[in-house]
């Protein structure tokens, strides 16, 4: 993802890239205004997800910060090199449950591993499952360059002194992902403009559901935890986040830009980073931290953010393969 790994050793969780939670996107329909697509991808492998884990993103409509609307996604055991996927529709309560709980609005739908889409519609939801190319553009050898990030510390270690830090390289031209992506009427969503949205992969380990990683704000669960925290962090929930994490983001501000504890508490605010779901009001056009498209730089604006404006801009430009129909995200490669 933008949280293509998940803190500080580089590696997803519990060891499994099947569990890895990439990025979230929410923007409107490029065919249709009054329609939102809504995509969590997964996977970097772009293989089979695991069947013995929940995908869900999640919908706060009336700023309580608890789930109001979620979509959970069950993928079927592989067989043959098939999968499918089921996804459940919770709302009010239920779309509090940890479980996938509520009305099955798909049912065994084929999971797409070759170019062509495999696409499940109803009179409201269009819906798609599977690999395609991944729209993340970023310069990892230049993140490297930046932050001092062997033996697990965290990213506090600046190196800009004054020398451009970037390869000019996108390190992610042929890399591809599994993609779940739902486009909905936009009424769906609620009548609150300040829609909050995130997403969950839980797994069931020996009989109990852990909550493994999550997904909102891009780069903030990468960037802003350490090795020591992230567990804690995945499993934790939105609505006490701030109560949780402020401390800590104020603290790795304070290293990274020379933030004072104000200030960096006003630049989480302004972007509104805790709690880490992603804000979207769909009366506004889409554009990072307004939602999220594929063109938006995330990279970019996260470090401009650590570095309170002092570093430079990588100089990459967004990925040419994204489709302006449905599913959006371009063939596998």
């Amino acid at each position: 993802m933008s949280n293509h790994f998940t803190g500080l050793s580089l590696g997803p969780p519990l060891g499994d890239q099947r569990l890895d939670l990439c990025d979230l996107y929410a923007f409107q329909s490029p065919a249709d205004p009054a329609r939102t697509v809504l995509i969590l991808n997964a996977n970097p492998q772009a293989d089979f997800l695991h069947p013995d884990a929940i995908y869900r993103l999640a919908i706060d409509n009336n700023s309580d910060l608890r789930n109001d609307i979620a979509f959970s996604y069950v993928f079927s055991e592989p067989v043959d090199g098939r999968q499918t996927v089921d996804v459940y529709l919770a709302s009010g309560d239920d779309a509090e449950s940890p479980e996938a709980v509520g009305e099955r609005i798909f049912g065994g739908v084929e999971v797409s591993f070759g170019r062509e889409p495999v696409i499940a519609r109803t009179d409201a939801y269009t819906f798609f499952a599977g690999a395609r190319s991944d729209a993340f553009f970023f310069d990892f050898d230049g993140i490297k360059n930046l932050f001092d990030i062997r033996g697990g510390r965290n990213f506090t270690a600046l190196h800009l002194s004054g020398q451009y830090p970037w390869t000019g390289v996108d390190s992610n031209t042929e890399a591809n992902v599994c993609s779940m992506v739902l486009e909905l009427p936009t009424e769906q969503l609620g009548a609150n403009p300040d829609i909050r949205i995130w997403g969950r992969c839980s797994v069931r380990v020996d009989g109990e559901l852990q909550h493994v990683d999550r997904a909102g704000h891009p780069s903030v669960s990468s960037f802003f935890n350490t090795d020591d925290t992230k567990l804690e962090y995945n499993a934790s929930v939105p609505i006490h986040d701030r109560e949780r994490w402020m401390a800590q983001f104020v603290h790795l501000l304070g290293h990274t830009g020379g933030y004072s504890d104000d200030e960096a508490v006003a630049a989480i605010d302004a972007e509104g980073i805790l709690p880490d779901m992603l804000t979207f009001d769909p009366s506004k056009p889409a554009r990072y931290p307004n939602g999220r498209v594929f063109t938006d730089d995330v990279i970019d604006y996260r470090l401009a953010s650590l570095t309170k404006g002092d570093c430079p801009p990588s100089g990459l430009s967004p990925h040419t393969d994204t489709l302006q129909v449905f599913p959006y995200l371009g063939p596998p490669h």
